[in-house]
């Protein structure tokens, strides 16, 4: 990372603090009918789901979503081994489409990318920034060989070359190199452009399953 770079890091963090506090505000009224609809369709089951995921320096975090699987999906695997190799196999997800855990209502979260809503206070707390590598699992860390620390030298983000060039269609190993194509390449600028990709993939809704 260029001393540039480095020095854009501060700045950075403070329009991801200011970001995610105004998302979070003027998306309120969103949260809050997402969370109705959820009740509703599933009043016994939580509203977010929390999963384990790698930060900055290798330091763990929950990433907050809204709940788009069954209730018993984190022991779906456990009862079902078949899948979990399929699972593994087409790196770390299902087929389009094709995920036993996901509910009716979770399909279209995560067409809509609305799932996605509640990492604003991942964000604003500073586990995550609005633009960085996405955030990844312990076991995909493999994929990235001796360029782990280089990954986690940067906070992964909600948005990012990833998330902007097809998402689930992206496998392994091409998935690595587009995560660390941004941190060779983060600036303000990259940044912005990040921000127009991923806005303009959601809205087409490409490679979000």
């Amino acid at each position: 990372m260029t001393k540039s770079q480095k020095r854009y890091l501060p700045f950075k963090r403070l329009i991801d603090i200011a970001g995610s506090l105004v998302g979070i505000i003027l998306l309120s009224w969103l949260f809050l009918i997402l969370i109705i609809i959820q009740k509703a369709v599933d009043p016994k089951g939580p509203v977010f789901y929390l999963h384990d995921r790698v930060g900055k320096g290798h330091r763990h975090f929950k990433l907050i979503k809204f709940r788009s699987m069954r209730t018993d999906s984190d022991t779906y695997f456990q009862r079902h081994p078949e899948d979990y190799k399929v699972f593994v196999e087409n790196d770390y997800k299902f087929p389009a489409g094709e995920d036993p855990r996901v509910t009716k209502f979770g399909r279209v979260l995560r067409r809509t990318s609305l799932d996605e809503l509640p990492q604003l206070f991942n964000i604003f707390i500073g586990q995550m920034s609005i633009v960085g590598p996405r955030p990844i699992t312990e076991p995909e860390l493999r994929y990235y060989g001796d360029q782990v620390d280089k990954l986690l030298s940067v906070l992964p983000g909600a948005m990012g070359l990833w998330q902007a060039t097809g998402r689930s269609d992206i496998k392994y190993p091409e998935r690595a190199k587009v995560d660390l194509e941004y941190v060779d390449h983060i600036g303000f600028w990259y940044d912005w452009y990040m921000v127009y990709l991923t806005m303009k993939a959601i809205f087409s809704r490409e490679g979000a399953y």
